[in-house]
């Protein structure tokens, strides 16, 4: 049974910040489930914690808590899918009518990163392995065909625009994943004066644009006071802005991780304007009422996927027993093969491969016609007819 648990919407920042799984846990996090799971993919956001997993165990979402070191006091805030719902669920997710910013663009990267990885550690088999290809295939149709992205949106777009808007040409961003680096795109291509990128490694950033400049992280306090807004976007496990080394001048601050990178406390100084991941999913922008309209006009995908899936793992429910019939049809074969080698040498080859393709034929007529009258003689001729007739195409 394929299933899911996630966090509700409603669900606190602070209590994200507990259910979070930054992504040097992730892989740590997949073997631990597998132990208890048949299969698991983690999908893993600044907005969302969701495990998707096989399990017929009716106590499995206290056993994954304690798998992965979760409060299990913290169970209410989840939600829990199975079968059909966990699978409408992810293709809601994948084409962005699940995301707190409508239609944003990220989160089909997001789901194929995390199928990407638990496919690497072979987390993910027959059915989650079929359910996130197709899912993935279903966001990139969706996209296609409903020109969403040609009005994009996510968290750093939203960001970068607020703060353009309040005239910041002095950037600073932490970080530079996935969300860092699309940060720094949407910021380049504004009128900026100056933009510093802050990460561990400076060798693994080239930029060449004469406004950006990558500097290391034990480098950050000295260049605070070179900018008016700052970006904080890694995925580090514990705060990296911290009230004590910020300057003493008016700075906007956004805060796009989870777990927090700013320090609470910087929130409460009147100097600084800080906005986390919850209040900057509260700003809407104006391309929201058009997102909503392409979306709605092409829900009809998501829908025609869902059921190919649904279809396709009740089909594949009867695998077992198709298996078995192939055997027998090999037993049969087999058999008649046996014989003609046996006897190819002492009878007329055309007639004898005549017998056994008859008797091959019979093996099964007959059988056909004996579960007819069977099923004749107990009222249920007419539904073994039409399935016969489909059989032997009469």
């Amino acid at each position: 049974m394929i299933q899911l648990i996630g966090l509700k919407h409603d669900v606190k920042l602070e209590i994200r910040e507990k259910l979070s799984i930054i992504p040097i846990r992730q892989k740590r996090c997949l073997e631990a489930l597998l132990e208890i799971c048949e299969e698991a993919v983690i999908l893993s956001t600044c907005n969302r914690t969701e495990i998707y997993f096989k399990s017929k165990d009716e106590d499995i979402v206290s056993k994954i808590f304690k798998a992965l070191s979760w409060d299990e006091n913290l169970i209410k805030c989840v939600i829990r899918y199975k079968d059909e719902k966990a699978v409408r669920h992810l293709m809601e997710v994948v084409c962005g009518f699940d995301s707190l910013l409508l239609g944003e663009d990220q989160i089909l990267g997001q789901v194929r990163d995390a199928y990407e990885i638990a496919k690497e550690i072979k987390t993910n088999k027959k059915e989650l392995q079929r359910l996130f290809e197709s899912s993935i295939s279903c966001g990139k149709h969706f996209r296609t065909k409903s020109k969403i992205s040609e009005i994009p949106v996510s968290s750093s777009s939203m960001v970068v625009k607020k703060a353009i808007d309040k005239g910041h040409k002095r950037f600073m961003v932490l970080g530079y994943g996935s969300v860092g680096e699309l940060t720094s795109k949407y910021i380049l291509e504004s009128k900026i004066d100056r933009l510093y990128i802050v990460v561990r490694d400076t060798q693994k950033v080239n930029i060449e644009d004469d406004r950006a400049k990558i500097i290391p992280f034990y480098d950050l306090d000295k260049y605070y006071n070179r900018v008016d807004c700052i970006i904080s976007c890694t995925t580090a496990p514990h705060t990296v802005v911290h009230l004590n080394e910020l300057p003493n001048k008016r700075l906007l601050l956004f805060d796009l991780a989870v777990p927090r990178d700013i320090e609470e406390i910087i929130s409460e100084n009147h100097l600084y304007e800080v906005y986390d991941i919850d209040m900057i999913c509260d700003i809407h922008d104006a391309n929201y009422k058009r997102r909503q309209e392409l979306m709605i006009k092409n829900r009809y995908i998501v829908d025609k996927a869902i059921k190919e899936y649904i279809e396709w793992k009740t089909v594949e429910e009867l695998a077992p027993f198709i298996k078995k019939i192939k055997s027998n049809g090999d037993d049969v074969y087999k058999e008649r093969l046996e014989t003609f080698k046996h006897k190819k040498k002492t009878k007329d080859n055309e007639k004898l491969a005549e017998l056994l393709l008859k008797s091959t034929s019979n093996a099964y007529v007959n059988r056909a016609i004996d579960v007819l009258k069977e099923e004749h003689l107990k009222g249920r001729s007419q539904e073994c007819q039409d399935i016969i007739s489909r059989i032997f195409q009469i």
